[in-house]
């Protein structure tokens, strides 16, 4: 693992998934290929996408549908002035036990999505006009009524899962190739996106978007749903498969079919974003009442070996990058640690029903790293995390790559009967003993572990220790301890660094001829 400190500002703000004035206005939409207007079907398969994307790959890459200037001005507040008809649902029949419903043009969404139904391998259009939609506030009345709407900005799938008939909300793809799904019992937080390119890297990045997607039809009782969608943008088009299966844990299968137009220096595959505002770690300088804010405070990352990585999140002062080199990592993922509500105290946000994410590849991805950055940001409404694959063949113009992984949303619960005993809290502060005065670059950092065979062994047991490593800094009055609750370790180390010093850290419990723990890492930049 190496890290980075290169400087770039934040994430813009997250994506909302709510539900314009002169629609009438809007420009006509741009036929092209397999997004052509359509009276009747056309033939559809995920071959069919994949042979247009490469098709595609062999062009520049279009310049952007555009809109009325003042729907493409619609703030936020008029966006949410506008909801989606329930009643007017996709497949709301008796034996369907799925609802799609689409999120309309404005804000941030300014560039049309096109939706196909797919049935029997051939594919329809699905078309929207304004009756489709209700438009309240300063928005009622001007609208005409049955205007055309050239496209949407997404779309959500809902189906039964927390209670009974009633239907929940699944999966919502809007915005860019962002995405995000839910298992039972979650609310809303970190999201994914089909392609990463440049990201976290101090040049403007790429974002790809979704500009078409085929829905298969469901069956009466199915139980789950097939999306295909294209991908563009100037360095790539692709073909995408999803298998969405709601439960537990709400599982995702990805295929992506990806064609490259021109050299791309950083490829992100599999990435997630998420959000780290303020924890134990770094509670100095945030006067507020919460006693957390994140939508996930780890990255967890399962090693071909079977070693575990624990990278505790943190909300850096500038960007800060690591890596972690893989052969064939069996998961990797950013995760929400700490399901009371007592841990975050919001009653609103419910942080602590926020969903984890695994990623679990498929097939032989070769060697690469898996790449965390942490952005700085003030505030909760900036995604400022960021985790991917990223694979060390260089993308060249012309090539064609293929990953396929599974993705797992849900509350991902440790197992603290297995014997690896789990990262349960890190928290940081001024290092020394209490009342004793020390040198200001000194910091302490306290590791607590739960469970395992480690939660199973006395204290005092002089088989166990603990190991660290300390890069760009060193350690001191280093202990290992049993808590009183009679199952958790604490380690306890003081960290001294020179000032300016970006400090790597990995430490974890070994005994009986292993480790006992997960592998604890975090980066610490010493002012």
């Amino acid at each position: 693992m190496t890290p980075s400190n290169n400087r770039l500002d934040a994430l813009p703000r997250r994506a909302v998934l709510a539900g314009g004035s002169a629609l009438a206005l809007l420009a006509l939409v741009r036929p092209q290929s397999l997004h052509a207007q359509q009276s009747g079907a056309l033939p559809f398969s995920f071959d069919t996408l994949t042979e247009e994307a490469r098709q595609r790959a062999a062009a520049p890459s279009p310049a952007p549908e555009e809109v009325a200037p003042l729907f493409a001005a619609m703030n936020y507040d008029e966006y949410n002035h506008i909801a989606y008809r329930p009643a007017r649902a996709r497949w709301a029949l008796k034996d369907v036990t799925w609802r799609l419903m689409p999120f309309h043009l404005g804000w941030l969404f300014k560039e049309p999505v096109r939706l196909y139904e797919v049935a029997d391998g051939q594919a329809r259009e699905i078309t929207y006009t304004s009756d489709d939609f209700e438009y309240r506030g300063t928005l009622k009345d001007r609208v005409p009524a049955g205007t055309a709407l050239p496209g949407v900005a997404g779309f959500k799938l809902t189906h039964p899962m927390n209670q009974g008939d009633k239907m929940d909300e699944i999966v919502s793809f809007i915005g860019a190739s962002y995405f995000r799904a839910l298992g039972q019992g979650n609310a809303y937080g970190l999201s994914a996106r089909g392609l990463a390119i440049d990201s976290g890297l101090p040049k403007a990045e790429e974002f790809p978007r979704f500009s078409g997607f085929w829905i298969e039809k469901p069956a009466a009782g199915a139980t789950e749903m097939v999306i295909y969608a294209a991908l563009d943008s100037a360095s790539v088009t692709g073909a995408y498969r999803f298998v969405v299966r709601p439960g537990v844990e709400t599982t995702v299968d990805v295929t992506a079919r990806l064609f490259f137009r021109q050299e791309v220096e950083q490829l992100g595959v599999a990435p997630l974003t998420s959000m780290f505002l303020f924890a134990d770690v770094n509670r100095l300088g945030f006067n507020d009442y919460r006693p957390r804010v994140h939508d996930s405070n780890g990255l967890r990352i399962v090693r071909e070996d079977g070693d575990v990585i624990w990278r505790a999140l943190d909300n850096p002062r500038a960007l800060s990058s690591s890596y972690f080199a893989e052969t064939r990592p069996k998961r990797f993922g950013l995760h929400q640690r700490g399901r009371d509500f007592d841990d975050y105290q919001d009653s609103g946000a419910r942080y602590d029903l926020r969903p984890s994410v695994d990623i679990e590849p498929v097939g032989d991805w070769g060697t690469g790293k898996v790449r965390l950055f942490e952005l700085p940001t003030e505030v909760e409404v900036h995604d400022n995390i960021g985790a991917f694959w990223v694979p060390d063949t260089p993308v060249k113009a012309g090539d064609a790559r293929e990953f396929a992984y599974r993705m797992h949303w849900g509350r991902l619960e440790p197992d603290f009967s297995d014997d690896l005993a789990i990262v349960t809290a890190t928290r940081s502060g001024i290092g020394g003993s209490a009342g004793n005065e020390e040198p200001p670059d000194t910091q302490k950092f306290v590791v607590d572990f739960e469970g395992g065979l480690l939660g199973r062994t006395a204290d005092g047991d002089r088989e166990i220790a603990p190991v660290l490593t300390v890069e760009n800094g060193a350690a001191e009055n280093i202990t290992l301890s049993k808590l009183p609750d009679g199952r958790t370790w604490r380690l306890v180390f003081d960290i001294r660094a020179e000032a300016g010093a970006l400090v790597e850290m990995n430490a974890h419990v070994a005994g009986f001829g292993r480790k006992l723990t997960e592998i604890w890492s975090f980066q610490w930049g010493k002012a």
